[in-house]
């Protein structure tokens, strides 16, 4: 059995300046205009199980944090061309492949019930996310990707964290 890892990238850097305070954990993650909480929950929780059904909790948690971390930067500059909510942020078109209308898996994603033992999973992270009760294990991430694959948006930027099978990012605009 392997075990999930988590590795800071910033404990390798030398004389890294203080990561900011996150937000207080009363900061909640937003539904889209319009949309009720528990939509909100539902995109996250099939996004997520979309993007990292493969992974630990913890990977699980990472990715639900980047989603939250999108929605902080864009209330905090008045809005983000990857949109303000979460249901905006989840459903960006070529943000999360799982939305994407050509993936493969998307009519899985779109039927998966919480009788999926994962799927809950990722149902009880995504409440904690959207209510604003989840710690974020990336340092503030908005960006991440698979280990091994190397997408052109990374290009000259350094991950702030490693958890599980991703590599996770800041500071990619």
């Amino acid at each position: 059995m392997s075990r999930a890892r988590l590795v800071p990238m910033s404990a390798a850097a030398p004389a890294a300046t203080p990561a900011a305070a996150p937000p207080p954990a009363s900061t909640t993650a937003p539904p889209a205009a319009g949309a009720s909480t528990e939509e909100a929950v539902d995109t996250l929780a099939r996004t997520l199980w979309g993007e990292a059904r493969g992974e630990p909790v913890r990977g699980i948690e990472a990715v639900a944090a980047v989603v939250v971390n999108r929605v902080r930067r864009a209330e905090r500059r008045g809005g983000h061309w990857w949109g303000g909510s979460v249901v905006a942020v989840c459903r960006k078109p070529y943000q999360f492949s799982c939305w994407n209308a050509n993936d493969p898996n998307r009519a899985k994603l779109l039927a998966v019930t919480a009788a999926d033992p994962v799927f809950a999973t990722c149902l009880r992270v995504a409440r904690r996310a959207v209510a604003g009760l989840l710690p974020d294990p990336t340092g503030g991430a908005t960006h991440y990707h698979r280990l091994g694959l190397h997408p052109s948006w990374a290009t000259g930027h350094s991950p702030c964290a490693e958890i599980g099978r991703h590599l996770f990012y800041d500071g990619v605009e």
